[in-house]
């Protein structure tokens, strides 16, 4: 629809109404203005309900979402159950945004964690990136947590995949709260790139360990913190809008 209203210039020497058939139009709809999403207290609540669903099964599509919905006592039909989704930026049996792109000329550093039992705080850091869906689009989320005390030690926002928000984030950290044994991350560009193993090598006594390939399970800890802030995040902004 957007599409073919942006066909309409205005310049051609033909009546609106006409101009309006040619390109399957209707008039009301060109002179229209849609008015801006203003969630109600119900929305709101479904729309934190699919996201806290769909960030555990991100293969759920608008059917087995709205039997979740159902069971959980909320009364809401399929229709409903989609504009939702769509809201929220959700696709049916998406694989998602691959935000672990790895980059042939960094150097990967080897897994340390292999069975190692963490017994204390600033033992072991470790460090991913998701994303925080928005109602137009989506940001990035990185985070730094603790595998002892499972804390977010520090987290940033941004609209790129760029190195240099993961580089704050870490600063943030180790500023606030030292220097960690071991720092844990996996093999995407933005962790093996140079600036950010330069910020983690001013460190002398600070050891570099990255998951290998295919173990999706090595970071657990945060990947499952970042789904929580990331529910939280997607539904206050929903709400600010």
């Amino acid at each position: 629809m957007k599409l073919r209203k942006s066909w309409i210039s205005g310049q051609e020497p033909l009546p609106v109404s006409t101009r309006c058939q040619l390109v399957e139009v209707s008039r009301a709809s060109y002179y229209g203005k849609p008015e801006p999403y203003s969630p109600s207290d119900d929305d709101l609540l479904l729309l934190r309900l699919i996201d806290e669903e769909y960030t555990l099964y991100p293969f759920y599509g608008s059917r087995r979402m709205r039997h979740i919905l159902l069971k959980k006592g909320y009364v809401v039909n399929r229709k409903r159950v989609q504009r939702l989704m769509r809201r929220l930026g959700l696709v049916d049996m998406a694989p998602g945004f691959n935000t672990s792109k790895l980059h042939p000329e960094h150097k990967i550093y080897p897994y340390l964690l292999r069975g190692v039992t963490v017994t204390k705080p600033n033992q072991v850091w470790s460090t991913d990136i998701t994303y925080c869906r928005l109602p137009q689009g989506f940001m990035y989320l990185v985070a730094i947590i603790d595998w002892y005390s499972r804390k977010a030690l520090a987290w940033r926002l941004s609209n790129s995949m760029e190195s240099s928000f993961c580089v704050e984030c870490l600063e943030e950290a180790l500023r606030k709260y030292g220097v960690p044994e071991i720092f844990n991350s996996d093999q995407g560009a933005q962790f093996t790139s140079d600036v950010f193993i330069q910020a983690l090598m001013k460190y002398p006594t600070l050891r570099i360990s990255m998951d290998g390939r295919g173990r999706a399970l090595d970071n657990i800890f945060v990947e499952r913190r970042l789904a929580r802030r990331t529910m939280r995040l997607s539904v206050s902004l929903l709400a600010g809008m």
